[in-house]
C-alpha cells in the first residue's frame, strides 16, 4: 500500500470515525466483564474484542465490494448521512447489557454485541477507505486498541466538550459527501466531472447535516 497525503488522510478519517462511534461498544465491554473475576476481566476484553475487530474487518471489505455495484454509493452514503445526523442527536434507548457470570460468555456477548452495534462503524470506514482493504485493517487495528483503554477518557472529553461530536459528525458527513458525489449514477445526472462543484456539494451535504443537528439539540425543530 502505497502511501500518500491521500491514504494519510483516510487513515485519520478511519480512526476518527471508529473513535466516535464506538463509544457505546465501549460500554458494552465493561458491562460484560464486570460479573468477572478481575484476573479474567482484561482475557476476556482481549479475545472479545480481538473476534469483534476480525468480524468488522470482514464486514467492512464485503462492503467495499458491495459499494462497485451501482447506486449502493448513494444509498450509503444517504444511510451515512443518517447516522452523522444521530452521532449529534442521540435519541436512541441505550442498549441493556447483562454483565456475564463466565469469561466464555462475557467473550460471546463482546463479539455479538460489537457485531450488532458496528454496522454505523463499518458502513463509515468502507467509505471513508474509498476501497482501500489494507487501509481498513490498519485503521481499525489502531483505533479499537485507543478506544477500549482509553473509552472513559473519550467519554469524559465529550461530556466536557460537546462540540467535539460536531466535528466528528462534520468527518461523517463529509464522506456521505464523498460516497454520494463519487455514484456514477448522480455523476452523470448533475454532470458533476468538475472538482470544485463536487467539492461545493459535499461541503452543502455537511454544513446543512451540521446545521440540523444543531437545530434539534436547541429545540428549533
Amino acid at each position: 500500500m502505497e502511501i500518500t497525503s491521500e491514504s494519510i488522510i483516510a487513515l485519520l478519517k478511519i480512526i476518527a470515525i471508529d473513535i466516535v462511534l464506538s463509544g457505546d461498544n465501549a460500554i458494552v465491554i465493561a458491562m460484560a466483564t464486570k460479573g468477572l473475576p478481575k484476573h479474567q476481566q482484561n482475557k476476556a476484553i482481549f479475545i472479545g474484542t480481538g473476534g469483534a475487530v476480525v468480524l468488522r474487518i470482514l464486514f467492512a471489505i464485503l462492503i467495499v465490494y458491495l459499494l462497485q455495484i451501482p447506486y449502493v454509493h448513494l444509498i450509503g452514503g444517504a444511510l451515512l448521512l443518517w447516522i452523522a445526523y444521530h452521532v449529534l442527536v442521540d435519541d436512541e434507548p441505550e442498549a441493556n447489557i447483562k454483565s456475564s457470570g463466565t469469561m466464555m460468555k462475557a467473550v460471546g456477548t463482546i463479539i455479538v454485541a460489537d457485531a450488532v452495534m458496528s454496522l454505523d462503524n463499518v458502513v463509515a470506514v468502507a467509505g471513508a477507505a474509498h476501497g482501500h482493504v489494507g487501509m481498513i485493517a490498519l485503521g481499525v487495528a489502531i483505533s479499537i486498541p485507543i478506544m477500549i483503554f482509553g473509552s472513559k477518557l473519550i467519554v469524559r472529553v465529550l461530556e466536557k466538550h460537546p462540540w467535539i461530536a460536531y466535528i466528528g459528525a462534520g468527518i461523517l458527513a463529509w464522506t456521505a459527501g464523498e460516497m454520494i458525489t463519487g455514484d456514477a449514477f448522480v455523476i452523470n445526472l448533475f454532470n458533476l466531472h468538475h472538482g470544485a462543484f463536487m467539492y461545493a456539494i459535499m461541503a452543502g451535504i455537511t454544513i446543512a447535516t451540521l446545521l440540523t443537528g444543531y437545530l434539534k439539540n436547541n429545540k428549533a425543530v
